[in-house]
Parts: structure tokens; C-alpha cells; sequence
């Protein structure tokens, strides 16, 4: 690696320090800049209720007797209150959500019971645990390139990367999980090199950091297992015994977890992947995610068909780079470097491309694939290293390089710059959000309105509403197939996503006619 780089690049360090701590700012400017500007959407709304300390089953018996309800009342079941404590937390988790594992959860309890009870506040955990990305993955690059150019390239793409930024800002343990991600990957590099007690057991700390963060790990730490064994052979060396018997170590503390997954299922948290999908749509949907590494302008399946094929030459060119950077990567480092890098990339990445492709499904998301974009991103910054400092290369080929660079470093600020000013973006599902701060106006712009649903729909689709409208909305939530009492002196009475039993009882009761304002929202009117 060393004989690859110009010894002429040391003169430029200051310079290149200098840029990177520019990148630096701009990228921790864009993960704390609006975090309250986006709707609070779904995935985020169940998090809250977790942090809450309150389940599901007893919110909705709470809240759904009829009775007159405020935007504060709801909002009780997303933020931490006397009532609950961090027991009741982690109660809720292991009865209703077993598969989020519990440390971000905690976590984010203890932060918001710091700093308070807003949007901001809850979103502001994922954005200050995502700094710890800039240390861990230079940390990582000096392990495995020992290369501190490498590292200060792989801060710069981080920084501004778009899905970093993205999931920076969710109120979900994403930012928590890259870190145990780099965090282990450092400590197993760090193990093999030292070959001491010490670090094997500070490895197998990090596993069981890892495997309390995010149900997917696990397939981290199998692809870190594959790695080892292919770089010892399969010889039982003194290297493997202690990988082994640390893995084993990081398994046990997860065992309690693993059978509290067993013994309380959540088969409904992964109906979403149920829809099968064409090849084509397959091989798009993945396209996209990868792309999304360096360019993100927003664009979601519910965009015109004109957006995404102007996008595509942008794709094909990004998707050219990652391929180059992992053919550059695979034939000029050791095995011991190249290895751990497609492991990295392929721990997640190889199961869900099968799976999706095979099953014709739509198994594999963005943030499921957060290990590969990594492997990625350590590729790439390898890829601009040695191309722009190399010194058999020619003086046009190292500007080529650094303007490709220079490229890629721009799409992601404008990426970020885009995502910062936008209401919705695409990983909140704006194809069944994007109606929703509409219709929170339209509400709100009554003297004294009040929104009748009922009770199926108050997590998410109420809660997320109880976040957008005024404070003087009132919202009335009934069982199904029940009707609400008539309560009198509201000026403005809407019904959000009314069953057909709602309507009819509604128009009855009040002996007045409904206005569809749109799929989800109706109004009641005078008859005529």
C-alpha cells in the first residue's frame, strides 16, 4: 500500500486536513440542521412510543372511549413521563417489539429525559451518535490500509454522504448501528495485529455492543467469522481459538434476547416486505440504494417515471465507480485488506440480493444495507487515495481523478443541501405520508375544529397528525364499529379514514352530509 503512494503527499497534509475539517463542518452542519422540519413519520412514531414506556394495547385502551382528547394528550405516549420508568421501556419492547433490540431505545429515554420532550430533541441522539462515525472510521482505515490519507479521504465521503445524513436524522437506531458496526470491525482487526487477551476480549465486548443495537448484526458477525477463517485457512491457530472463543463470549449476553424474540414473535413487523416484485424493479431498487451512497435528490417510487430516467446516467456512473473501486481494491491490496472489505460489503448485502431476486420480494432497504455502503465508501476512498497520489500515474490522470473526486464530494453536499430544506423525503415513505402536512393545514384552519377516527388508526396515522396540527384541534377516537357522542360547539368536524359503518352513523347522528377532501380526510357538512 505505502509503495503505491507519492511521498510528496506529506507536504500537502495541512492542506488536505483543511478541506477535511471544511467537509467536516458542512456534514455535521446538514445532521443537526431542521431537525424538527420533517414530518415525524411512522417508523419514528412507534420509536417514541417505545421510549414512552407505554404499550400499544394499553394506549389504545386509553385513548379510545370517546372522549375529547388534545394534541398534549396524545403526545403523552410519545415522550417519557412520571408514570412510566425505564422497566415499564423495556416491558414494552420485549412484549410488542421484540425485534428492536433494546439499547438504542434506552439510550434515547435517558437523552430525551436530559434535554427534553420536542422532535428535535429526539432526532438530536441519532445526529450526535453519528459523529462518532468520523473517529471510528478513520480508526478503521488506519487498521486496515495503516494509511491515515485513506482515512482523512473515507471522514470526507462519510461526511457528506446523503445516507449517512438521512439516517442521522431518524429517530431510529441506524446512526448507533454503523457505530457498532466500525466499532467491531476495528477491534477485530486490532485483535488479529495485537494477538493479545486484552483485545480479544475488547472484541467480544464490541459484539455484544453490536448485537443489542440491531437484529442484523448478526449477519456482521457471521461475514467477520468467514473472514478470519479465510485469513487463517482453516487452521485452528492460536487466532482462530480466540476469535472463537470471543464470538461465543458476544453470543452468550445475547442468548436472553434471542429467546425473548422466540417466546413473544412479531411475524406482522416485516409484512411490508410481502409485495413481490419484478426482476426489473429489483434490479432498480437496487441500483437506487447503492447510488444513494454519494447522490440522493429524494426521488421515491411515488415520483413521475421523467425524474427517475433523467436520474439514470447518474446511477450507471456511480454504480461504474463502485465497481472499478472494488476491481482496484481487489487487485492491488493484500488479501488480508480485500477480503475484509467484501466481506464487510457482502455480510448484508449477499443475503437480501438473493432473497430479493430469488423470492421476487422487496426484502432489501437502505437501512438494511448500511454494512455494505460502508464496505463501499472504504473502497472508494481507497479508489481516489491511490489514484490522485500514485506515483506512476500521469499529471492528466491525477486531475482526472481529483475532479472525479471533487464530483462526488459535490453530489453529496447538494444531496444534503436538498434533503435539509425538504419536508418529506424518501425513506419516510412519502407515497403514504405526502398528503398528511396538507391535511394537518386544512384541519387546523378551523376556529374550533375536532377529527374523529377510530381507534385502529391512532398509531401511526393520528399520532403522526398530533405532531402537525395546531394545538387547539381536538380529536375524538372511538372502537370499531362504534359511534361517537355528539358533542356540541366545534365549527369544523372531520373524519380520517372512515370506515363505511363511520360514514354512515356520522351523517345520521349529526343529520348532515360528508365532503371527501381527499383519500383519507372527510368533512362534515349542513344538509341541504
Amino acid at each position: 500500500m505505502k509503495k503505491q503512494l507519492s511521498p510528496n503527499w506529506l507536504i500537502s497534509k495541512s492542506w488536505l486536513r483543511f478541506l477535511v475539517i471544511i467537509l467536516l463542518v458542512i456534514g455535521v452542519f446538514f445532521r443537526f440542521a431542521n431537525l424538527d422540519k420533517k414530518i415525524y413519520w411512522g417508523d419514528e412514531v412507534f420509536s417514541s412510543l417505545r421510549i414512552s414506556g407505554y404499550m400499544h394495547s394499553e394506549m389504545n385502551e386509553q385513548l379510545s372511549n370517546g372522549r375529547l382528547i388534545s394534541r398534549e394528550d396524545l403526545q403523552k405516549y410519545q415522550y417519557p413521563n412520571p408514570e412510566k420508568n425505564t422497566i415499564d421501556t423495556i416491558k414494552g419492547v420485549i412484549l410488542e417489539d421484540s425485534q428492536i433490540l433494546p439499547l438504542y431505545i434506552l439510550m434515547a429515554r435517558f437523552w430525551v429525559e436530559w434535554f427534553g420532550n420536542s422532535v428535535a430533541v429526539t432526532r438530536s441522539f441519532s445526529a450526535f451518535i453519528s459523529l462518532l462515525t468520523f473517529p471510528c472510521i478513520y480508526w478503521l482505515c488506519q487498521e486496515l490500509f495503516e494509511s491515515s490519507l485513506i482515512g482523512w479521504i473515507a471522514i470526507a465521503l462519510v461526511a457528506v454522504s446523503p445516507i449517512h445524513v438521512v439516517y442521522a436524522q431518524e429517530a431510529r437506531a441506524y446512526s448507533l448501528s454503523i457505530v457498532a458496526i466500525l466499532i467491531s470491525s476495528v477491534a477485530l482487526l486490532r485483535a488479529m495485529r495485537l494477538k493479545t487477551k486484552v483485545s480479544w476480549c475488547i472484541y467480544a465486548a464490541t459484539l455484544s455492543l453490536g448485537f443489542y443495537t440491531h437484529l442484523f448484526f448478526t449477519l456482521v458477525a457471521f461475514a467477520q467469522g468467514i473472514y478470519v477463517i479465510a485469513i487463517e485457512r482453516l487452521r485452528l491457530s492460536k487466532t482462530s481459538i480466540y476469535y472463537l472463543l470471543s464470538s461465543l463470549a458476544g453470543f452468550i449476553t445475547f442468548v436472553p434476547w434471542i429467546w425473548i424474540i422466540i417466546t413473544n414473535p412479531q411475524p406482522e413487523a416485516l409484512t411490508w416486505a410481502n409485495s413481490k416484485q419484478t426482476l426489473f424493479a429489483s434490479a432498480a431498487r437496487w441500483a437506487g440504494i447503492f447510488s444513494r451512497t454519494f447522490l440522493d435528490l429524494g426521488i421515491s417510487p411515488s415520483d413521475p417515471g421523467k425524474l427517475k430516467i433523467a436520474l439514470i446516467p447518474f446511477v450507471l456512473i456511480i454504480l461504474a465507480l463502485i465497481i472499478y473501486s472494488i476491481y482496484v481494491l481487489c487487485r492491488r491490496t493484500s488479501k488480508k485488506v480485500w477480503l475484509f472489505v467484501l466481506t464487510l460489503i457482502g455480510s448484508l448485502g449477499l443475503p437480501l440480493l438473493v432473497l430479493d431476486f430469488v423470492f421476487q420480494k422487496r426484502y432489501a432497504t437502505s437501512r438494511y444495507t448500511l454494512p455494505s455502503v460502508l464496505g463501499i465508501q472504504l473502497a472508494v476512498a481507497y479508489l481516489f487515495t491511490t489514484k490522485i497520489t500514485s506515483i506512476s500515474a500521469k499529471i492528466w490522470q491525477k486531475k482526472l481523478w481529483s475532479l472525479v473526486a471533487f464530483m462526488v464530494i459535490m453530489g453529496g453536499v447538494i444531496s444534503c443541501l436538498l434533503h435539509s430544506q425538504a419536508r418529506i423525503w424518501w425513506n419516510q415513505l412519502p407515497e403514504k405520508y405526502q398528503q398528511y402536512p396538507q391535511m394537518a393545514n386544512i384541519i387546523s384552519q378551523g376556529n374550533k375544529p375536532l377529527l374523529i377516527s377510530e381507534a385502529e388508526n391512532i398509531l401511526p396515522p393520528i399520532q403522526i397528525l398530533g405532531y402537525l396540527v395546531d394545538p387547539k384541534v381536538r380529536f375524538q377516537l372511538v372502537e370499531k364499529n362504534q359511534l361517537p357522542e355528539v358533542i356540541n360547539g366545534f365549527t369544523d368536524i372531520f373524519l380520517f379514514k372512515p370506515s363505511d359503518f363511520l360514514k354512515a352513523g356520522i351523517e345520521k347522528i349529526y343529520n348532515s352530509k360528508l365532503q371527501q377532501i381527499n383519500d383519507l380526510l372527510w368533512k362534515i357538512t349542513k344538509s341541504t
